[in-house]
């Protein structure tokens, strides 16, 4: 029994994100790559004279989830990797697709959006709905994915989750970018996952405002004045010159790197950051709902 317990726990931490079936959208190329990764394994083990039974024997993991693996089913942790690798004699091929799996961790308009962000010397957005996902909390982000509809599985919910915090390292780059944010004031009232999700959401936003390269705005409900009633939106400036703008709304995610709708969008920022209040006004804003919540 002790040692079937270890088993499943092995088997459970051989995962990258939740131990389930991963589910990947039609338009995302991650289940490809990780099929591929999967017909390599069972290549290999077939090449080694190993049944999968065998195989999991000898790295420690279920003969269950060695067959989900090769079946593109699982996304297997760096150590599965370099353990079936030495099981078959692979001489580092297997392990070499580790940075290849990392990648495919998260969908691709995600690892895309994260590798301009990994770019951007200035990053300014506009959140008129929901907290931006740079600024949101764990719990906060897990809280606002449960409400999605049609409802998404507890193992994708982890997945875009961890997704989330994963483009969040843009805070700690160095040299750092400036990042600058205006959250509408209803955002910071709605009581996403509860009212201590919230006051630990408006903690965070706190804390990520200290921060010398950060600069978070409120725009208020009471103003009279707000160009960005045309939705959420942010705009990137890169490390080679280039301006380039992000819209997500419903259904749709989009990178707009038209020129002149880029010039739109990027005055619409500006103004809609003059019409907020400063950040220093921010802060007491936020300091003032915390206590109220």
């Amino acid at each position: 029994m002790t040692d079937m317990n270890n088993q499943d726990h092995d088997d459970r931490t051989a995962l990258d994100g939740d131990d389930e079936d991963q589910d990947f959208g039609l338009e995302d190329d991650s289940g490809a790559v990780i099929a591929a990764v999967g017909r390599q394994i069972k290549l290999w083990r077939e090449s080694a004279g190993l049944r999968a039974a065998e195989l999991g024997t000898a790295i420690g993991y279920s003969e269950n989830l060695v067959f989900k693996v090769e079946g593109g089913r699982r996304i297997p942790k760096p150590e599965f990797l370099d353990r079936t690798d030495d099981a078959v004699g692979a001489g580092g091929k297997i392990s070499a697709m580790k940075k290849d799996v990392e990648e495919a961790r998260y969908p691709k308009k995600v690892r895309d959006l994260t590798k301009l962000e990994a770019e951007a010397v200035e990053l300014g957005a506009y959140a008129g709905v929901v907290i931006h996902g740079l600024l949101q909390t764990e719990e906060y982000a897990r809280a606002l994915y449960r409400e999605r509809r049609p409802a998404y599985t507890e193992d994708n919910i982890e997945r875009l989750v961890a997704a989330r915090m994963a483009r969040q390292v843009v805070f700690d780059r160095r040299p750092a970018p400036l990042l600058t944010f205006v959250q509408e004031e209803a955002t910071l009232r709605r009581r996403t996952g509860g009212r201590m999700a919230l006051r630990r959401q408006l903690e965070h936003l706190l804390e990520l405002s200290q921060l010398r390269h950060v600069e978070i705005q409120v725009m208020p409900m009471e103003a009279e004045e707000h160009a960005g009633l045309g939705g959420s939106h942010q705009v990137l400036k890169l490390k080679d010159g280039k301006t380039v703008g992000h819209n997500e709304v419903q259904l749709i995610s989009g990178l707009i790197t038209n020129p002149r709708e880029v010039q739109i969008l990027e005055m619409r920022y500006n103004l809609i950051r003059a019409q907020a209040l400063t950040p220093r006004l921010s802060r007491e804003f936020i300091e003032k709902l915390l206590g109220e919540t």
